[in-house]
């Protein structure tokens, strides 16, 4: 953690427990944590700032690390596997994050002045440098958490100069897709939502197109471009990490999770569930279980 981020943290942790804690700041997050595995996770579509700690998020075959002098932003549903680290000196892990609203990026888009670029074909997550504006300007939102009954009027505006300072940012470009309604990245997370609604369904190309907009050629070449993945592989990332999460809560064999998220082969989910998380499905939720014990005990 750096200096400048030492009153950030000092609100988010008197404001959070241990896990995942919903603040009474809209669609603002913290989180706390200790334990390193290496875990699924759906990022949705939010900026993540880092606040003691490190994280590594692994997207296909690259391998993104950041901390407290960097930012995230994932601009739609990723399925990711993520692992957080607890500071050197052994503090916990802490990060907030603020979910992206389209209304309000199309808001503070409008009143800046207009930029001409061609249309996104960049993966829809990057992580860039921290930068004095963006932390104070957190800060000032962080410290709404204080006086709860100044949140209502002064947390949208303090939202909208956060979100008009990485507008301004190397993800700028990024941003303004998510405030363009009919372009290539909304295209994509209508695709999206549509897959994430029916995940456990035979993937149907024809209404992935329907719902975004799309040809067969646009939608593939779009979607592989900002998602990383083909429509099919997202799928099965979806459907394997909501079978790890089910095996994880208990009460049912790997057979019955495979079913459960929409395969009908037992040895096909056995042999994609390994070859997406590096082991059979008992023998991961065994190991994963372990880690989860000794870091309790710790």
């Amino acid at each position: 953690m750096t200096t400048e981020l030492a009153p950030h943290l000092d609100i988010a942790c008197r404001h959070a427990k241990m896990g995942w804690t919903n603040s009474s700041i809209p669609r603002l997050d913290i989180c706390v944590g200790q334990v390193s595995i290496a875990a699924p996770c759906l990022y949705r579509s939010m900026v993540c700032f880092i606040l003691q700690g490190s994280k590594r998020v692994a997207i296909n075959k690259s391998l993104l690390s950041y901390d407290s002098a960097e930012y995230l932003i994932s601009a739609l549903d990723l399925p990711l596997i993520g692992q957080i680290w607890a500071a050197d000196d052994g503090q916990p892990y802490v990060a907030v994050s603020l979910d992206l609203d389209p209304a309000v990026l199309t808001e503070v888009v409008a009143a800046m002045p207009p930029v001409r670029e061609n249309d996104l074909q960049d993966v829809g997550i990057a992580i860039n440098p921290m930068t004095a504006p963006l932390r104070e300007t957190l800060l000032r939102l962080l410290a709404l958490l204080d006086t709860p009954d100044d949140i209502p009027v002064l947390a949208p505006m303090v939202e909208r100069e956060l979100m008009y300072r990485l507008l301004q940012g190397p993800q700028g470009r990024l941003l303004r897709q998510i405030a363009h309604p009919d372009g290539a990245l909304n295209r994509v997370r209508r695709a999206v939502g549509w897959i994430r609604d029916n995940y456990k369904a035979r993937l149907r190309v024809e209404a992935l197109c329907d719902a975004s907009g799309m040809s067969r050629a646009s939608l593939h070449r779009h979607f592989l471009a900002i998602t990383g993945v083909s429509p099919l592989r997202y799928q099965k990332q979806l459907r394997l990490q909501e079978a790890r999460h089910l095996l994880l809560a208990g009460g049912r064999n790997a057979s019955d999770a495979g079913f459960a998220v929409g395969y009908e082969s037992a040895s096909q989910f056995s042999r994609e569930y390994q070859r997406q998380f590096g082991a059979p499905p008992a023998r991961d939720v065994r190991q994963i279980k372990h880690v989860i014990a000794s870091g309790a005990a710790a």
